[in-house]
């Protein structure tokens, strides 16, 4: 977790909450994360099975939120 990511994390459990540009900014966080866990996957799996880890790619936010696997 980036420091940042807490900060916000702490600031949206506290009485006054996040706005709106706060709020986006963490949305923006976390998905920025998720796609690189997404890469990190792609990697272990291209490993896994004898591919080349380097072939991974940074997908966009949208393939990696909506994935249904």
């Amino acid at each position: 977790m980036s420091p940042e990511e807490h900060s916000l994390l702490e600031k949206a459990q506290a009485d006054d909450g996040l706005d709106g540009d706060e709020h986006a900014r963490l949305k923006e966080i976390q998905v920025d994360l998720d796609r690189y866990w997404d890469m990190m996957r792609q990697r272990r799996s291209m490993r896994e099975t004898g591919g080349n880890p380097a072939d991974a790619e940074l997908r966009d936010a949208n393939t990696v939120e909506n994935y249904k696997g």
